[in-house]
């Protein structure tokens, strides 16, 4: 059975002929075992059925050959194949014989070869611990040599930081103080620390020769260093030099110098930074003497203690001081106009004086402050930079500005004790404001105390000049300041100018305290304003002088540019109140039931011309609600209806002459011309219709004046305006 299958591959060529025939060689086709009834018909259909599609078991089915005349048939071709493979193998028996040769010469070689291959692995052994033994000789040296340059960096590092070299002799003894003298020092600074601090230099013998030669070093670089610093300082002193150039330009070049002395001399130090102090300090007060002598040559007084606002123009000394001083500063006293620029250039340069002189210009003193409080700041904020970073310290600031600050704080405390321009004193706050802002955005802190003290000093000074002011207007004698004229009085139109110009600087700060001053300087100088009406004869000038000031305050306010505040709002209320007081707009029940005699006082410049139609009018009861008795008759009404259409047009050409010279504000006088021509309208309208209802009144329309035409003329005045 093992041979079948090797017969099977030669006579078909093909392997699945053997695995089939062995298949199918099991199967149970034969007719001795066909009547096995233990087999089962249902697996042998599945196992045709497997085989159906092999050619081999397809032939042998087709042609009906029995299995074992078949499986006897292999059997011999596999003898014939081995007798075969006997022959074969006989006739190759030389080639067998020559090929064991072969491989036994081969087996020779190869022993030799192992036995070469043997020595050579000893030998390889033997080297490999040479090589061990030289690595650790390696290592060894390795090591020594590493310690050996750890010792050498160490020893070279503590020659080269105790020796001192010629040259280093050579230029601290003999040479300028440069840049290349800076770095000396630096490298002497450096060997003086190294002998101070190192406990192990102090134990060994190299410092006892070199010690004393690096102290004779150190006390000539202190003392050439001294010399040299002196000197500069001392350079700071000649007349026209620019401090700040020298400081960043050539001190801080050697800024190095205080370092070394600060470290290695301090009390030579010390001396230094006294004869700094002494120095900067004179020498910034002489600047800013002469700065202020100079400044003071160009102050313009606006205002001095009479110049308040219930004082009589002619007590003021205006007409005498016209030749002396320009008028447009005298306007200045109350009215801000230009002099808010000062605070527009908050962060111009100072003023240069004698560039001002020379162009013989004037200006109010707080132009003069804002320049020199800029000077201030301005060189106050370089020299504390400076004196930081050259010195390394802050507080030296202080000694040296004491004498400076001081000078400004004489001069300010002089002239501010002097000082009553109120506007001016309320800018200088403002500017002082500005000012901390400025310093607070450059983070410098140096002025923060005397910008406090100042501001402090001037809100006293502004209290107790508008208390002058507000006191001048309580106490103010009206006989002395009223004139016989209605148009706007001068103390209402100074209140007016300086409440606009108190009102425009509190915009941005809301100075509330300001508010309630401003609020009692309105109500003292509306009750002085009253007082001037009533020395008016007759209430009807007493309501056009009223108007025409409230008129003119609220213009001012206006015009100043700002919202007005609560005084504007006040004096509004009360214009309007006025004007309805001057011209009885409503015809309503509230009226009718006041006396007639009020009625009439409001109505004056309509009773001047048509004062029989008004009483008649206001007289006589609605016709509706009129009894027999009190209706008027044709007698009653005649002359009214023929003045009227007599002189009517007269009359209004009157009344707009009246208008045009009681009131300074053009189209103030024609709002209130317009608004009583239509008042007179109405009363006019009332007489036609009364006239229409009266018995045999139809004799009268002739003598009517048409209401269009009233109304052409009404519009007629309008279009003036």
């Amino acid at each position: 059975m093992d041979a079948a299958p090797a017969a099977g591959e030669v006579h078909d060529g093909k392997r699945e002929r053997f695995d089939l025939g062995v298949l199918v060689g099991d199967l149970a086709l034969d007719e001795d075992v066909a009547s096995d009834e233990e087999e089962s018909l249902e697996g042998l259909r599945q196992e045709l059925d497997d085989c159906k599609d092999d050619e081999e078991v397809a032939n042998i089915l087709a042609n009906g050959i029995k299995l074992r005349d078949y499986t006897k048939g292999v059997e011999n071709n596999i003898r014939q194949i081995e007798l075969d493979s006997i022959q074969d193998y006989i006739g190759e028996s030389e080639n067998l014989v020559s090929l064991h040769d072969q491989i036994r010469d081969c087996d020779n070689i190869l022993s030799q070869m192992e036995t070469v291959l043997t020595g050579f692995q000893t030998e390889i052994g033997s080297i490999s611990s040479e090589i061990k033994v030289l690595q650790e000789k390696s290592m060894d040296m390795g090591l020594k040599l590493k310690n050996r340059k750890a010792a050498e960096s160490k020893l070279s590092k503590f020659v080269e930081d105790i020796i001192v070299p010629p040259r280093m002799i050579d230029i601290i003894v003999d040479g300028e103080v440069n840049d290349e003298y800076m770095k000396t020092l630096e490298t002497l600074s450096r060997k003086i620390k190294f002998i101070e601090v190192d406990a192990m230099v102090k134990s060994s013998k190299a410092l006892k020769d070199v010690q004393p030669e690096v102290e004779r070093l150190r006390q000539k670089a202190v003392s050439k260093i001294f010399e040299f610093v002196i000197q500069k300082f001392y350079a700071l002193r000649k007349p026209k030099t620019n401090i700040q150039i020298l400081q960043q330009s050539i001190l801080l070049k050697y800024k190095y110098t205080i370092v070394f002395l600060k470290e290695h001399a301090k009390e030579i130090y010390a001396e230094v930074r006294a004869a700094y102090i002494d120095t900067m300090n004179k020498v910034l007060s002489a600047h800013f003497r002469a700065y202020i002598q100079a400044l003071e040559k160009l102050q313009l007084d606006i205002a001095t203690s009479t110049d308040l606002l219930g004082v009589e123009t002619r007590s003021t000394g205006f007409l005498f001081s016209i030749g002396k001083e320009p008028l447009k500063s005298r306007s200045s006293v109350f009215a801000l106009g230009e002099r808010i620029n000062v605070l527009k250039e908050i962060d111009q340069p100072a003023l240069i004086p004698h560039i001002a002189e020379a162009k013989s210009q004037k200006y109010p003193y707080e132009v003069l402050f804002r320049s020199l409080q800029k000077l201030l700041i301005d060189t106050a904020t370089s020299e504390y930079l400076f004196s930081d970073d050259f010195f390394g310290e802050e507080s030296l600031f202080n000694d040296i500005f004491a004498g400076p600050i001081q000078v400004v704080d004489e001069h300010f405390n002089a002239v501010l004790l002097n000082c009553y321009d109120a506007i001016g004193i309320m800018l200088m706050i403002r500017i002082i404001h500005q000012h901390q802002l400025i310093m607070f955005k450059r983070r410098i802190p140096c002025l923060d105390s005397y910008l406090d003290k100042v501001n402090l000093s001037l809100w006293p000074r502004f209290k107790m000049v508008f208390d002058l002011h507000l006191n001048s207007l309580r106490n103010a004698n009206v006989k002395t300041l009223w004139e016989d004229d209605v148009h706007p009085h001068y103390v209402m139109r100074r209140y007016a100018e300086f409440t606009a110009s108190l009102v425009h600087l509190n915009v941005e700060y809301g100075d509330g305290q300001l508010d309630l001053n401003l609020e009692r300087l309105r109500m003292a100088v509306e009750e002085l304003l009253v007082k001037l009406a009533k020395m008016f004869p007759k209430q009807k000038l007493q309501t056009v002088f009223l108007i025409n000031n409230y008129d003119l305050t609220i213009s001012i306010l206006k015009e100043a540019g700002t919202e007005g505040g609560k005084a504007q709002v006040h004096f509004e209320e009360v214009l309007k109140s006025n004007i309805a007081v001057y011209v009885n707009f409503d015809m309503s029940r509230e009226n009718s039931e006041r006396p007639i005699e009020q009625i009439f006082m409001q109505e004056e410049l309509l009773l001047e011309h048509f004062s029989d139609l008004i009483k008649f009018v206001k007289a006589r009861p609605s016709e509706d609600t009129a009894s027999s008795s009190d209706k008027a008759s044709v007698s009653d009404v005649e002359p009214l209806v023929k003045d009227f259409a007599s002189r009517w047009k007269a009359a209004i050409e009157l009344m707009h002459k009246d208008v045009i010279t009681s009131f300074s504000n053009f189209l103030c006088g024609m709002e209130i011309l317009k608004a009583a021509l239509t008042q007179l309208l109405l009363y006019y309208t009332r007489l036609t219709e009364c006239v229409k209802k009266i018995n045999g009144g139809s004799a009268l329309n002739k003598d009517l004046v048409s209401i269009s035409s009233i109304l052409y003329e009404i519009k007629k005045y309008s279009r003036t305006f």
